[in-house]
């Protein structure tokens, strides 16, 4: 799967009583379980801030990690959490973050989960700006199901020349938030503009922490180099506060092999020394 075993969600809500996610904490031990046997080996769970939201308290997240990560050792489950937020875009932002009232991603000072409101796209890049004086990396969560970004695809391109990180949602590439979240999400796959696919789950009956079968969907249509940064080796990175190479990624996407035999062979090799 990746250089390192295993996959690594940076967009889950797992902890329970916190927010639209895990209800209760059955509902989130069931879910870190499903995610262990999708080969998920690291989340970071991230209950929303800000917005509707802004009751939840950077210090209660912390908290509820640790309490969350003693519940998992007392049940066996091996998987391994830490704190995070999924931050609705809205004044004072910054502010927040500075002063760590408002999370980034793994609590490293590093990436910050942004979130736009659902409805419509606004521009993004004085956010940037000011996320990059504060040592801090912006990654939008889930473009493909913004509306104002499915009628105008060309921000998205915009915002990665611009540094952005770009994260989609696994069940948008496997259909399960419509055909054109779909459709916007493999165009954005093969234009090289993803650097994270993470689970944005929420439950156990749907939205659920499944990766293993959009990670083959997406090696199919990229080339197996991408699939492991994309699911592995990216989000691993914002994991440990590492930083993440932006902007777009060169994608090779897989041929039908040419009547020599040879043709998907010379695609690989193409795809591992331009992905590097």
């Amino acid at each position: 799967m990746s250089r390192q075993t295993g996959f690594v969600d940076i967009h889950c809500h797992l902890l329970p009583n916190i927010d639209d996610g895990a209800q209760d904490v059955n509902e989130a031990l069931s879910m870190a379980t499903l995610a262990v046997e999708e080969s998920i080996q690291t989340v970071v769970v991230t209950p929303h801030q800000l917005g509707n939201y802004a009751h939840n308290l950077g210090q209660t997240i912390r908290d509820k990690t640790i309490e969350f990560r003693q519940l998992m050792a007392e049940h066996q489950v091996p998987l391994n959490v830490l704190p995070g937020a999924d931050v609705r875009i809205e004044d004072g932002v910054l502010d927040q973050l500075a002063c760590g009232e408002v999370l980034t991603l793994g609590d490293h000072g590093k990436h910050v989960l942004l979130e736009l409101p659902h409805e419509l796209y606004f521009p993004l890049e004085g956010l940037l700006r000011g996320l990059r004086s504060l040592g801090m990396v912006g990654i939008l969560s889930h473009p493909e199901r913004n509306q104002g970004l499915l009628s105008s695809r060309e921000p998205v391109e915009r915002l990665v020349d611009a540094g952005c990180l770009m994260q989609v949602t696994a069940g948008s590439l496997t259909g399960t938030f419509g055909s054109a979240s779909q459709e916007m999400a493999e165009w954005a796959l093969r234009k090289g503009l993803v650097h994270f696919v993470g689970t944005d789950a929420h439950g156990t009956r749907s939205r659920r922490p499944l990766l293993k079968d959009c990670y083959r969907h997406v090696a199919e249509l990229t080339d197996g180099e991408t699939a492991r940064d994309l699911f592995s080796e990216n989000p691993r990175r914002v994991s440990s506060g590492q930083a993440v190479l932006a902007g777009r990624r060169a994608i090779v996407s897989p041929v039908t092999p040419n009547w020599f035999g040879f043709g998907k062979a010379v695609e690989v090799l193409k795809s591992s020394v331009l992905a590097r």
